[in-house]
């Protein structure tokens, strides 16, 4: 079992920066691919970003691609999302994930572990 908490977002202007994070319980966590998706009102929750269980493999969505990076910290059980040149399309409620394994998937279904979310809002 893995619980995840993620934490870090808030209310940012258009072009700033979050850094979200998302601490996982548990002693397995390194053998985790971890992802970031986020949900935006009155839309389906979609792909953001993920990396392998060692951090050699990352996976952007296009829309995020040279502003936002993952990473992790498997001594610290915890996972990041940078996120910066913020822009009002990002406005969502950002969760964290982890999928039993190591590669790194966009596929949503096979994550096994979700957090409660965090939401992120960028004012234009």
């Amino acid at each position: 079992q893995v619980q995840l908490v993620e934490s870090g977002g808030g209310l940012v202007q258009a072009g700033g920066s979050l850094r979200l994070s998302c601490a996982a319980s548990g002693r397995t966590f390194s053998s985790y691919a971890m992802g970031w998706f986020r949900q935006a009102p009155g839309k389906e929750r979609e792909f953001v970003s993920c990396i392998s269980w060692r951090g050699g493999s990352t996976i952007y969505t296009d829309s995020v691609k040279g502003r936002f990076t993952i990473s992790r910290d498997n001594a610290k059980n915890t996972v990041y999302l940078q996120m910066n040149s913020l822009k009002p399309e990002d406005t969502a409620v950002y969760y964290c994930a982890a999928s039993r394994g190591s590669g790194a998937t966009m596929t949503s279904s096979r994550y096994n572990y979700w957090g409660q979310g965090t939401q992120v809002t960028v004012s234009s």
